[in-house]
């Protein structure tokens, strides 16, 4: 989606509480466990990628462009681009393909309200639940059937960034479980995003987590190969996901100060960006970029 004021994707669960959230996903569960740091072994990754048959993550550091409100050519240096899966890759750098994949977009809502009503999640009133930040009806990832349902779905999405020539698709809202009411839980979504993520690596693409730092462990043991993270610089997040993905982190920042937090702290280590919130195509009024 495109940001439409400053992402409200700032929601962080303490490790106690995600434990709760996640005692229907896993065998157990303790505060040492969901805050470990231990680092993945990232040795030949590429190598790695390559014998699994999918597309290796985006190197640590690599100078990329977020540009989910329009593409334009890339910036000089730029060596990775995220782009709207209804965009062309761009040409000569590694790609990343947007995908909403936990909610509906605003101009899909009747699309899906027509064809497939049972898979958009409902409060207990029987209405449907909204993220009122981005006028977005949430997916209903609450059982193995509908996420298989949704799967067929989105996982055509996916299949289409692949066909298309992307390297790695970012599924969006992973977080959605926060703003549902109670309807959803992190498992729920953990469960749908390991069906994405093994659908992406089929695929023969990477997969990358979007935001919600307290489930980067998570997120990695289930299958992800990288994140990108908006404004952990801000919030003072990005260590969760260079922990988890091992330096493989996207930052993308929206304000001067978690910029210069982020470069400061990270500029060395991860791949960050400075871009105007509404990602405005280069060209336009309001375009802004700057990297560390």
């Amino acid at each position: 989606m495109v940001p439409q004021g400053f992402p409200p994707r700032r929601r962080a669960l303490t490790a106690a509480l995600l434990c709760v959230a996640l005692l229907t996903a896993t065998a157990g569960c303790t505060t040492a466990e969901a805050g470990r740091t231990t680092k993945p072994d990232s040795t030949g990754s590429a190598e790695k990628a390559e014998k699994a048959g999918k597309a290796a993550p985006p190197e640590p550091g690599t100078d990329f462009d977020y540009q989910l409100g329009g593409s334009y050519p890339p910036p000089d240096g730029a060596g990775a681009v995220v782009r709207d899966r209804t965009a062309p890759p761009a040409p000569g750098v590694y790609n990343v393909c947007y995908v909403n994949a936990f909610q509906a977009q605003p101009d899909a809502t009747d699309w899906w309200r027509e064809h497939h009503p049972a898979l958009l999640l409902r409060d207990t009133d029987g209405e449907w639940v909204v993220d009122r930040d981005w006028d977005e009806v949430l997916f209903d990832t609450s059982s193995p059937d509908k996420r298989r349902q949704l799967a067929e779905i989105v996982g055509e999405w996916i299949d289409g960034c692949a066909a298309a020539g992307y390297q790695a698709v970012e599924p969006d809202n992973l977080d959605s479980y926060e703003r549902s009411r109670g309807g959803l839980t992190a498992a729920d979504n953990l469960a749908f995003g390991k069906i994405l993520a093994d659908r992406a690596h089929a695929a023969g693409l990477a997969v990358g987590q979007k935001n919600t730092a307290a489930l980067a462990e998570r997120g990695r043991d289930l299958g992800f190969d990288f994140a990108v993270a908006e404004e952990c610089g801000q919030y003072d997040e990005c260590d969760a996901y260079a922990d988890a993905y091992d330096d493989r982190v996207l930052v993308v920042e929206y304000r001067s100060d978690g910029f210069t937090a982020a470069c400061e702290e990270w500029g060395d280590r991860l791949s960050v960006v400075l871009r105007d919130v509404d990602l405005v195509p280069a060209g336009e009024d309001g375009y802004h970029r700057r990297t560390c």
